[in-house]
């Protein structure tokens, strides 16, 4: 149910943002939130820094976790791969009229209407086969 991910990502707005936190009690990343927010999400990345990896590397994460890439504008409850600066990722969770994502200036989970001011990279969808 991607909604489901949406009502659980709401939840959470307003939980401080910790660089590779996975307790809403201790802090989240963008990372962190979509675990949170999508509970099929098994195999996260470890180890990650706030610039770096590949838009590669993301794909692979998604695709081990049993998610298909979207072919078209998101939908509600997709996981958008953002991509703020060169080498620089970020995951948010698309409500179908905002983004819930773990901002790391403002410090904290924000749901920030309208479409990402970050190009979109790929959203992707948690497939049934899982």
């Amino acid at each position: 149910m991607r909604n489901d991910a949406v009502v659980r990502a709401r939840a959470l707005v307003g939980t401080r943002f910790r660089l590779h936190g996975r307790d809403p009690e201790t802090g989240l990343d963008c990372v962190g939130l979509l675990i949170c927010a999508c509970p099929t999400i098994t195999h996260p990345p470890e180890g990650y820094a706030l610039r770096g990896g590949s838009a590669a590397g993301f794909a692979a994460m998604f695709v081990a976790n049993g998610m298909r890439r979207r072919c078209g504008a998101p939908r509600e409850g997709d996981v958008l791969l953002l991509q703020p600066g060169p080498s620089q990722f970020h995951l948010g969770i698309w409500s179908g009229a905002s983004l819930i994502h773990a901002d790391a200036v403002l410090r904290r989970v924000v749901e920030t209407p309208g479409a990402p001011s970050w190009p979109i990279v790929s959203a992707w969808w948690a497939s049934k086969r899982k």
